[in-house]
């Protein structure tokens, strides 16, 4: 987006969000479950649900420090469970490897984990968490193509699509790629996005249609690589491949993935990585996110901004659970993660 348009995007996500302020109160449909068990938090971590029970497990933090104290990132490989919103999280075992920022897609057959990252590289590993009786299992299922990791992804008529990210680690190069899988096939490759590569996309899924919201590019820019955050929006349908949809009122990426739905007729998407403060300074004060949360309407091809949330977050999964929207633990700003959970009911 070029400079003008982006300082007038901006601007009206401003204007939006002092109109809708009264819904940052919690009454309006925020509340608190319980937090994580890792007093941490976790950015990237796989979330979903099976057996009626809410699943996080995996994602990275920084156990020993801050990363401008020279803390280093920890990728974690531990299972969580939550059997009902005023239980208690269960350990419920581990992943067959640490893992970080790949694609969460619940199922009628359990959580669907799909590539990600660790210390060393991405990966292509799909594995499926189901629990069942009290028990986890976890099984594997076929790789994807390509290592992947910040990719986004959703389920549409039992098939998952998975779209755009980065093959190798260090943001260096990002992906238009577009893969889907129907069990018990192995992956195929769709057509590509026509559109820049990206990374940490938004993805829905409603009424047919998959969609591809916003993400970040990665620009060569005075000799360095950089994020490009971009506001633009994508449908795919098959049969009829890509087509643009309306643009997002300002950039996004990272916002809580897939955006859901709470009635079957629009989409909605909480807050996210507008890269207004991608610069900011001193980076342990950095103010957070972007607080609003964006509606979209598939039929009238159109955004509105539906309130704000009170806790925004980066790198997190978004996930329905017993008619809410859940938000598990999430980045609050650059190198520091939340273990609160946080759910929403939709008005």
């Amino acid at each position: 987006m070029k400079r003008a348009a982006f300082l007038v995007a901006a601007a009206c996500g401003l204007r939006f969000a002092a109109a809708f302020a009264r819904a940052a109160d919690p009454a309006a449909g925020w509340t608190q479950l319980p937090p994580l068990p890792d007093a941490r938090g976790v950015a990237g971590a796989f979330a979903g649900v099976s057996g009626d029970a809410l699943i996080v497990a995996g994602g990275a933090n920084f156990p020993d420090g801050m990363p401008w104290a020279g803390g280093q990132k920890a990728w974690l490989d531990r299972v969580w469970i939550l059997e009902k919103p005023d239980g208690a999280w269960r350990d419920a075992g581990r992943l067959p490897g640490a893992r970080a920022y790949g694609v969460s897609v619940t199922t009628a057959d359990g959580l669907v984990c799909i590539g990600g990252s660790d210390a060393r590289a991405h990966h292509a590993d799909v594995w499926r968490l189901s629990w069942k009786g009290g028990m986890l299992r976890v099984e594997m299922l076929p790789p994807l193509p390509v290592r992947l990791a910040n990719a986004a992804g959703a389920e549409l008529g039992g098939t998952i699509y998975v779209a755009c990210g980065a093959e190798e680690p260090g943001e260096q190069a990002a992906s238009a790629r577009f893969f889907a899988l129907d069990l018990p096939a192995a992956w195929r490759e769709l057509e590509r996005l026509p559109a820049q590569p990206r990374i940490m996309p938004i993805a829905a899924a409603l009424n047919g249609v998959f969609y591809l919201f916003g993400g970040a590019a990665l620009e060569a820019r005075a000799g360095k690589v950089v994020r490009g955050y971009l506001h633009e929006a994508w449908r795919f349908k098959t049969g009829e491949g890509w087509k643009p949809a309306a643009g997002l009122p300002y950039a996004l990426a990272a916002a809580p993935s897939p955006a859901l739905s709470p009635d079957g007729a629009r989409l909605l998407i909480a807050s996210g990585d507008d890269g207004t403060q991608v610069d900011f300074q001193p980076v342990e004060q950095h103010p957070g996110f972007a607080r609003g949360i964006l509606a979209y309407d598939p039929r009238r091809d159109a955004w509105t901004l539906a309130g704000e949330t009170p806790a925004p977050r980066a790198n997190a999964t978004a996930v329905r659970w017993r008619g809410r929207f859940i938000i598990p633990s999430g980045e609050v700003r650059p190198g520091v993660r939340s273990p609160q959970v946080w759910s929403f009911l939709p008005p």
